[in-house]
C-alpha cells in the first residue's frame, strides 16, 4: 500500500477522533470558534470543527474547598486562628471560563479575605456563640462577589477556632468560677427553703404540743434502728418537776427547824 495513502488515512482518523468529544452528565463544554465564544454544549456526544473550534471542559458538581487557617485579630483585640469549609458549584459554565482566569483559585482567595474581614469585625464571645450568624454572613458576601463568575455558594461553615493558650486558661477559670457561683446560689436557695419549712414546723409545734411528742417518738424510732453503742435519750423536764418540788420542800423544812 502506498505510504502516503496510509499517512492520509491515519491523519483523517486522528482529526475525526479529535473532533468527537463525549461529556458526562455533570460536565459541560464551553466552545470557542476562532477565539469567539459560541456557547456551551453537553452532556453526551458533541462534534467540534477541527482546527476551528476549541472546547474548555467545566464540571457542574459541588466543590468542597477547605479554607486554610487565617490569623485574625477580633474586634476586642484577641488573636485567633480560624479556618472554614466552602461549598459551591458552577451554574454558568460560560461565565466561569470567560469572566475569570481560574475560578477555583479566585474563589479560594475570596473566601480567605472574606473570612479575615468578617471575623475581624466581631468580638470573641460572638465568634464562639453566634457561629451560625457568621456562617450566613460569610455565605452571603462570598456568593454576592462570585456571582459574576457564574459561581453559586451554597454554604460556608467555620470549622475550627484556635485560641491562644493564655486565653484558654482564662476561659477555663471563668467557667470554673461560674460553676462555683451557681453551686453557691443553689445551696443558698436550699438553705432559704429549709428555713421557711423549719419556721412553718415551729409554728405548728407551738400551736400543737402533741406534734412535738410525735416528733420525739419518731426520732427515738430512728435512733433505735441504728447500731449505736451510746444512745442519748432526752426526757422532758416536766417529768422531774414533782421530785424537784419535794426536795425543795424538804430543804425548807430543815431550815425552819
Amino acid at each position: 500500500m502506498n505510504p502516503i495513502l496510509v499517512f492520509l488515512i491515519v491523519l483523517i482518523l486522528l482529526v475525526i477522533m479529535s473532533a468527537i468529544k463525549i461529556l458526562k452528565e455533570y460536565e459541560r463544554g464551553v466552545i470557542f470558534r476562532l477565539g469567539r465564544l459560541v456557547g456551551s454544549r453537553g452532556p453526551g456526544l458533541i462534534i467540534l470543527i477541527p482546527f476551528i473550534e476549541r472546547m474548555v471542559k467545566v464540571s457542574l458538581r459541588t466543590v468542597v474547598m477547605d479554607v486554610p487557617p487565617q490569623d485574625v485579630i477580633t474586634k476586642d483585640n484577641v488573636s485567633v486562628q480560624v479556618n472554614a469549609v466552602l461549598y459551591f458549584r458552577v451554574i454558568n459554565p460560560e461565565k466561569s471560563v470567560v469572566e475569570v482566569e481560574n475560578f477555583l483559585f479566585a474563589t479560594s482567595q475570596l473566601a480567605q479575605t472574606t473570612l479575615r474581614s468578617v471575623v475581624g469585625q466581631v468580638e470573641l464571645d460572638e465568634l464562639l456563640m453566634a457561629r451560625d450568624k457568621i456562617n450566613h454572613q460569610l455565605q452571603a458576601i462570598i456568593d454576592d462577589h462570585s456571582d459574576p463568575w457564574g459561581i453559586k455558594v451554597s454554604m460556608v461553615e467555620v470549622k475550627h477556632i484556635d485560641l491562644p493558650e493564655e486565653m484558654k486558661r482564662a476561659m477555663a477559670k471563668q467557667a470554673e468560677a461560674e460553676r462555683e457561683r451557681r453551686a453557691k446560689v443553689i445551696a443558698a436557695e436550699g438553705e432559704l427553703q429549709a428555713s421557711h419549712k423549719l419556721t412553718q414546723a415551729a409554728k405548728i409545734i407551738d400551736t400543737s404540743p402533741s406534734a412535738l411528742q410525735l416528733r420525739f417518738l419518731q426520732t427515738m424510732v430512728e435512733i433505735g434502728a441504728e447500731k449505736n453503742t451510746t444512745t442519748v435519750f432526752p426526757i422532758p423536764i416536766d417529768l422531774f418537776k414533782p421530785f424537784l418540788d419535794a426536795q425543795r420542800n424538804a430543804l425548807e423544812a430543815e431550815k425552819s427547824k
